[in-house]
């Protein structure tokens, strides 16, 4: 998925995380609309400007890929800890942080500073770019 992509989606509507979420949705065998569903509440850092919700997708695709679901099943939760490990690593290579307030500058979560978001463009110039780099990072992991 390339940026153009993205930004397309962002005009649509489709938050990061959904985005992230979506863009595995043949590699997990999952209807992209359900995990459009599952992700489209936390884009925006949960809409509270905490975790980038292009992060929150990654775990999620993370979880349904390696999660463990049966009691006991330590190998798995493991193995899931072990990818969600390299995940954060190699997105703290490129990124100071996952907040989405620290990456933006800006608390989206109050009007004032999500108007200077906007008036910045950064919603259609970092934003796509954070999920491109998001989406290659994992694709490096699963």
């Amino acid at each position: 998925m390339d940026l153009e992509e993205i930004k397309g989606l962002f005009l649509q509507g489709i938050d990061c995380s959904q985005v992230v979420a979506g863009a595995f949705a043949e590699e997990l065998e999952v209807d992209k609309e359900l995990l459009w569903k599952v992700s489209s509440c936390f884009g925006g850092g949960m809409q509270c400007a905490e975790t980038c919700g292009a992060v929150t997708g990654a775990l999620m695709v993370l979880g349904m890929k390696y999660g463990h679901c049966k009691e006991g099943d330590v190998f798995q939760k493991e193995m899931m800890k072990q990818k969600t490990a390299k995940f954060k690593r190699l997105f703290a290579e490129k990124y100071p942080s996952c907040i989405c307030r620290d990456l933006l500058g800006h608390d989206i979560s109050r009007k004032e500073e999500l108007e200077k978001v906007m008036e910045k463009g950064l919603f259609l110039q970092f934003c796509p770019k954070v999920v491109e780099d998001t989406i290659e990072i994992l694709w490096k992991i699963v």
